[in-house]
C-alpha cells in the first residue's frame, strides 16, 4: 500500500473540511490517485484512527486493561483462550446471574456441542436495564412527522414489565411461542423483551411477509399467540397487517392499533387490542433458566422451500453485545441506529447491541430512504449507524442527506449484502470522512457476525479488516487449502464461540453446518456458512457472495430453489433456475432468472408477472434484474442444476458487453 497515496488522501480530507467539492470530484481524486492500488488489489485505507481514537475505543481500553500492544495480538489471545476472553466479556457487559455459572466453558461434548455457562441461571432481560434509569432507551420519530419522542430506561423497563404481567394474566405460559409482527416500533421493543423477560419464546417475522409466510413461520414456531401492528405507513402508502393475521389462520392475536388506516378489520372472537394486553401492574420477576433456554425463532432460507428455524437462547444476546462493545464500538452515550426488521437477526442484536451497551435505540418507523429519515438522524443525534448497501445506493442517487450532515455521526457499520467503493466512499464523505465503515458480515445461525472490521484499524471501503473477536475464520480453496493472497475460497468457521447455533427446530444441524465440512489445516473442526470470500494484501478481506445456492437480494437470503418454486408455478414457464450477480463483481446481489417457457408471449409482461409472483409468494423486496430466455438449463449427470456454471456465464456475458 503506498504511504505517500494515504497520505496525500489524507491531506485532500483535510482540505475538504474547509473548501468542499461535490462527490463525483472527490471520486475522479480518490480513483486517480489509487489506480494502482486496485490493480494490485492492495487496499488504499481512507479512514486511520488517530492515536486518541484508538485510546478512547472499547478495544483500545480492552488491549490496555489486557497488556497488549497491537490489535492483531488481542485478537489472536481472544480466538486461542476463548473461555478467558468470554469471561472478560461477560464481566465487561455487566451480565447479571441468578445462579452464578460454575465455570465458563465445558468442552466435553466436543467443539460442535459446546456447554457454555454451565449452572448458571439468568434471564438476559435483566441485563439489559444497567444503565441510569432516567437515561434514553429510545428515541424515535415516524415517517410525516418531525416530532422526536423519547422513552426512558425507567419507562422502557416499566412498559416490558407490563407486557410481562398481561402474558401472564392472559393465560400464556413460560415456555410458549408469541410472534412478533410488525416495523421496529417502541411497542416492538417491550413486546420483545416483555416476551422475553416472561419466559416465553418470540417468533420473528419481517412486516413484509405474505400471510402465507407467516402462517409457516406461526407452524413451524408452534405459535401460541401473535402480537402485531394494525398496520402502517411506508412511502405514505398504508400497510394492513391485521389482514394478513387473518388470512395467515393466526392463533389469538393483540393487536396494536393504526386509527390513521381508512379500512380497518374487525377483532376476531378472543383477539384484543394492546391495551388490553398491557397490565395494570409495573414490577415482574423474570423467569429464570439455564443459558440454553430458547428466547427468540429466528428464520434464514436453507436450499429448500420451508426457511430454517434458528432459535436463539440466552447465550446469543452476550454475542450481539460483544460485537456491538468491541467492533461497532457502542458507547453508554451513544445512539444507535439500524434500519432494520424484528423478523431478522438485526432487529433482536440491534436491542442487544444497544441495551447490553447501555446506549440508545434511534428507530424511525417509516421508509429510511428520504429526507425524513436523514432530518431524523440528524435531529436525534444519531452517532452509530448502521445501513445496508442498496440503502446507501438510494441515499446516493437522491443525494440525501447532504454533505455534513451526518458530522456527528462517529462510526458506519454495514450488513446484509456486498458493498461496492464508490457507494461507500460517498457514504464516509456525508461525515466528512471522520467516521469508518465498520464492514460486518455474519448470519443469523451466528447471532452476529465472524468478518468485520474495527475502529482500532484502518478501514478501507468495502473490505473487512479482521474475524471477530473470539472467534477464528479459515478461507479454504477447492482441495481444502488455505487461501494465499490475494486468491478467493470459501470461508469456515473454527468452533466453538457464544453465539453460534448448536440445533435447528426444522433441520438436522450436524448435516448442514459439519457433516459436508472439511477438516482444517491442523485437522481442526470446521464449520460451514457458505460464504466465498477473498483474502486481499495486508489483512483484508472481500465478500463475493454466496457459495451455494442461497443468494442475497437486498439484505436477505433466499435460497434459489425457495424462488423457482414460485416462478415455476407460472402457466407460461416450463422450468427455471435462479442465480444471483454482482455488477462489476462487486457489491449488492441482482436476481437473474433462466426461465425455459413453455407458450409464447410478451416477455416484458412475463417479467412484470413473475415480478408481481414472487411479491406475492415471498417478498415485495425481491426485484427480477434480467429474465433469460433459455432452451436449456444445464444439469450436471445427476440431474442437479449447474447454477454456478450460469452465474459464470452471465457475468462473462455482461463483461464482453453482450446484451441481453
Amino acid at each position: 500500500m503506498g504511504i505517500a497515496a494515504i497520505e496525500r488522501w489524507e491531506n485532500y480530507v483535510k482540505a475538504l473540511w474547509s473548501d468542499w467539492r461535490p462527490f463525483d470530484v472527490q471520486w475522479a481524486f480518490y480513483s486517480g490517485l489509487f489506480a494502482h492500488e486496485k490493480e494490485a488489489q492492495t487496499q488504499p485505507a481512507v479512514w486511520i484512527p488517530k492515536p486518541e481514537q484508538i485510546a478512547s475505543s472499547n478495544l483500545g481500553q480492552f488491549m490496555r486493561e489486557r497488556g497488549f500492544d497491537e490489535y492483531g495480538e488481542l485478537h489472536r489471545w481472544s480466538a486461542e483462550k476463548r473461555a478467558e476472553f468470554w469471561s472478560q466479556v461477560i464481566s465487561r457487559l455487566g451480565i447479571i446471574f441468578s445462579r452464578m455459572p460454575e465455570k465458563i466453558l465445558d468442552l466435553s461434548g466436543g467443539v460442535k456441542d459446546p456447554h457454555w455457562l454451565p449452572g448458571a441461571e439468568l434471564n438476559i432481560t435483566d441485563s439489559c436495564f444497567n444503565a441510569p434509569a432516567d437515561k434514553y432507551a429510545i428515541v424515535w420519530a415516524q415517517e410525516g412527522d418531525p416530532s422526536i419522542h423519547t422513552l426512558t430506561y425507567a419507562q422502557l423497563e416499566e412498559r416490558v414489565n407490563r407486557v410481562a404481567n398481561g402474558l401472564k394474566e392472559n393465560g400464556f405460559r413460560p415456555g410458549d411461542a408469541v410472534a412478533l409482527y410488525m416495523p421496529m416500533t417502541p411497542e416492538c421493543i417491550a413486546a420483545y423483551l416483555g416476551i422475553v423477560r416472561f419466559g416465553g419464546r418470540v417468533i420473528s417475522v419481517a412486516d413484509s411477509f405474505s400471510s402465507d409466510e407467516l402462517a409457516k413461520r406461526l407452524e413451524i414456531g408452534s405459535a401460541k399467540g401473535i402480537i402485531a401492528s394494525e398496520g402502517y405507513f411506508r412511502s405514505g402508502k398504508a400497510m394492513d397487517l391485521y389482514g394478513k393475521v387473518i388470512a395467515a389462520g393466526a392463533p389469538r392475536a393483540v393487536v396494536i392499533p393504526e386509527p390513521r388506516l381508512e379500512e380497518r378489520h374487525p377483532l376476531r372472537d378472543g383477539d384484543l387490542l394492546w391495551e388490553g394486553l398491557l397490565s395494570s401492574k409495573t414490577g415482574f420477576d423474570s423467569f429464570q433458566a439455564g443459558p440454553e433456554h430458547i428466547t427468540n425463532i429466528l428464520f434464514s432460507s436453507g436450499t429448500t422451500g420451508a426457511p430454517k428455524a434458528i432459535p436463539w437462547t440466552q447465550l446469543t444476546p452476550i454475542k450481539c453485545g460483544m460485537d456491538g462493545h468491541f467492533h461497532q464500538d457502542i458507547h453508554p452515550q451513544d445512539r444507535v441506529c439500524w434500519p432494520t426488521n424484528i423478523g431478522w437477526m438485526m432487529g433482536p442484536w440491534l436491542i442487544y447491541a444497544s441495551l447490553l451497551n447501555r446506549a440508545g435505540l434511534a428507530l424511525y418507523v417509516g421508509v429510511p430512504t428520504g429526507k425524513g429519515f436523514s432530518d431524523f438522524v440528524r435531529d436525534s443525534g444519531v452517532t452509530v449507524l448502521g445501513v445496508i448497501p442498496s440503502l446507501v445506493r438510494a441515499w446516493k442517487t437522491a443525494d440525501t442527506p447532504p454533505a455534513h450532515e451526518w458530522d456527528h455521526v462517529r462510526v458506519l457499520s454495514s450488513t446484509g449484502e456486498a458493498s461496492n467503493r464508490e457507494d461507500y466512499l460517498w457514504l464516509m464523505s456525508r461525515t466528512a470522512y471522520r467516521a469508518p465503515v465498520i464492514e460486518y458480515m455474519g448470519g443469523t445461525e451466528i447471532g452476529g457476525g465472524y468478518l468485520t472490521g474495527t475502529v482500532v484499524q484502518p478501514a478501507a471501503p468495502a473490505t473487512f479488516t479482521t474475524p471477530a473477536m473470539g472467534m477464528d475464520v479459515l478461507v479454504l480453496d477447492e482441495n481444502s487449502q488455505p487461501v494465499n493472497e490475494p486468491e478467493m475460497g470459501e470461508a469456515f468457521l473454527v468452533p466453538p464461540s457464544i453465539g453460534l447455533s448448536q440445533v435447528l427446530l426444522n433441520r438436522d444441524h450436524e448435516d448442514v453446518y459439519y457433516s459436508h465440512c472439511p477438516k482444517g489445516p491442523h485437522q481442526e473442526v470446521l464449520r460451514c456458512h457458505g460464504d466465498q470470500v477473498q483474502r486481499l494484501p495486508g489483512g483484508f478481506f472481500r465478500a463475493l457472495g454466496r457459495a451455494d445456492d442461497t443468494m442475497n437480494l437486498g439484505g436477505i437470503k433466499v435460497s434459489s430453489m425457495e424462488l423457482e418454486r414460485v416462478i415455476n408455478a407460472h402457466p407460461a414457464v416450463f422450468e427455471s433456475a435462479a442465480i444471483a450477480y454482482q455488477p462489476g463483481g462487486e457489491g449488492a446481489e441482482k436476481l437473474v432468472v433462466y426461465a425455459i417457457l413453455g407458450e409464447g408471449g410478451d416477455l416484458e409482461e412475463l417479467r412484470r408477472d413473475l415480478g408481481r409472483t414472487i411479491a406475492q409468494h415471498l417478498n415485495p423486496l425481491f426485484k427480477i434484474f434480467d429474465l433469460v430466455v433459455v432452451d436449456s438449463i444445464p444439469r450436471t449427470a445427476s440431474n442437479k442444476l449447474m447454477r454456478r456454471k450460469l452465474r459464470w456465464d452471465y457475468a462473462q456475458s455482461k463483461a464482453e458487453g453482450k446484451g441481453r
